[in-house]
């Protein structure tokens, strides 16, 4: 599993960009950023969350973990 598999994922609940960046201020530490169109379309992610998203997601943290680095989530959408 792959941090690809979680684009799919965003990709597939309607975002229209994606892409998974290393902190330029602190090695290690990777910030995913995504956009959906509304704030609204957001919080039906979250209701669109499968058992095989939950494993892919659990697989990517426990990684990072393994390896010390602190993944972090952003969310926005545009203005």
């Amino acid at each position: 599993m792959s941090t690809r598999d979680l684009e799919q994922q965003r990709r597939r609940d309607g975002a229209y960009s994606w892409d998974v960046f290393e902190d330029a201020a602190e090695s290690g530490r990777f910030l995913e950023t995504f956009m959906v169109t509304s704030w609204l379309e957001h919080l039906r992610q979250h209701q669109r969350v499968t058992n095989t998203d939950t494993a892919v997601q659990d697989a990517i943290r426990a990684i990072g973990a393994a390896a010390e680095l602190r993944l972090r989530q952003a969310r926005g959408h545009p203005a």
